[in-house]
């Protein structure tokens, strides 16, 4: 476990990383001692030192939600990221390659809350009534780290996030079975994945689950109007500059589209 002045050393380089677009080393091969821990904590920093700058916090994100990708990266549960207001662009927006690292498309469905809701013990029923609509998402993954990492330089990194993409047509839980819902990455016309919600925690609503719990081992709960992704039930797809992107979701969540530029 790190010092406080060691989390601190690693959430200043992160923030001079963001603020540069310059990719800074694995702080875990910087400092061999870090654990899970620390990165939470160091992201907290990071966290704390935007808001203090006039950032909003806007949600979080759930990340390795599946089993595959925990074995992977050699954990036994999920990660979560804070989610700023710089992340969230419109669809129809311009999105510049230039301004990523080298960003990864996933599609998940986004929760957004309409209650703040708080561990421990959260149930389903919890997430249930706390919860307002469901959307459509295209999460950009991307990182400011140089060379290797492991999952505690992610999670002190935002657990990689690089961009929110909502779609615009809600859904609302009592209104299907969210563990059915299917979603396609399809890219350049061609469909390059293909996933189930089923595949995230066995159920969506086990990742706002586990975020509400865990978040509050830190001290944090999420509030109304946040929006949580709770994670991508494809595998990770590259983007370059000039790639057309469509998130395609049955169940009535309909598409969302990005192009690169």
């Amino acid at each position: 476990m790190l010092t406080q002045a060691e989390r601190q050393t690693i959430a200043n380089r992160l923030l001079t990383a963001h603020r540069t677009h310059t990719p800074i080393a694995s702080p875990k091969q910087t400092f061999p001692n870090m654990e899970m821990v620390d990165a939470y904590h160091i992201q907290q920093l990071c966290v704390d030192q935007w808001v203090s700058e006039g950032t909003t916090v806007k949600g979080y994100k759930v990340g390795l939600t599946s089993k595959a990708m925990q074995e992977a990266s050699g954990i036994n549960e999920p990660d979560y990221g804070a989610l700023l207001d710089r992340f969230f662009i419109p669809e129809s927006a311009a999105i510049h390659h230039a301004n990523f690292f080298g960003p990864l498309v996933e599609i998940e469905l986004a929760f957004v809350m309409k209650a703040s809701l708080a561990g421990p013990h959260v149930n389903a029923a919890d997430v249930i009534r706390a919860t307002d609509f469901v959307l459509p998402s295209i999460e950009l993954v991307d990182r400011r780290l140089s060379n290797r990492v492991g999952v505690v330089d992610t999670i002190s990194d935002l657990a990689s996030c690089g961009a929110v993409i909502l779609g615009g047509n809600p859904m609302r839980l009592t209104d299907l079975d969210i563990r059915s819902v299917t979603g396609s990455v399809i890219k350049n016309g061609e469909v390059l994945a293909t996933g189930s919600a089923a595949d995230v925690l066995g159920n969506p609503v086990n990742a706002v689950i586990w975020l509400a719990n865990k978040l509050h081992e830190f001290g944090v709960t999420f509030q109304a109007g946040h929006v949580i992704l709770t994670g991508s039930f494809v595998k990770l797809v590259p983007a370059a500059p000039g790639d057309h992107f469509v998130a395609r979701f049955d169940s009535g969540f309909g598409d969302v589209e990005i192009t690169f530029e």
